[in-house]
């Protein structure tokens, strides 16, 4: 579990780095912007390498909350999934526009990105809560011995 806390930081201090970096393009401070940027995708990476991580050492943990909360739960979680995916495709297309100078573009998709990532950040933390600390953890399941039928 402790890699879970680890995975939610990251999310977590990515999401306060792209608040911060467009805090200061607002304010037309593009080195501060841009450092804060870059340090929001390192700790978005960071975030997918250690959840990657996580999934195939640890496994998934199920929902371990009542039943009539499992059905919303999931519901909640697919959609959590894939705003997260839109949003990390968006941060590399964001990403590239500004690291190849072209600021028209980036410009156009920047907000669409922020404005994703942060709603797709606040689910993952709604999913974290709900998994580790709002109702007790369900089974935690190893993608090998899933597969393996274990």
């Amino acid at each position: 579990m402790p890699l879970a806390y680890l995975n939610e930081a990251f999310m977590i201090l990515s999401a306060l780095c792209v608040a911060l970096g467009w805090y200061h393009i607002r304010r037309g401070r593009r080195a501060v912007h841009r450092r804060f940027m870059l340090a929001g995708s390192y700790l978005a990476a960071a975030f997918f390498i250690s959840y990657v991580l996580h999934t195939l050492l640890v496994g998934d943990t199920s929902f371990g909350g009542p039943a009539a909360w499992r059905i919303p739960y999931l519901t909640f979680l697919q959609i959590h999934t894939i705003l997260a995916t839109v949003a990390a495709v968006l941060g590399i297309i964001t990403l590239t526009y500004a690291l190849r100078s072209n600021f028209s573009k980036h410009r156009r998709v920047a907000p669409w990105t922020a404005v994703s990532w942060f709603i797709a950040a606040t689910m993952g933390l709604g999913v974290f809560l709900m998994l580790y600390i709002v109702f007790p953890s369900g089974p935690t399941t190893n993608l090998f011995r899933a597969i393996l039928g274990h």
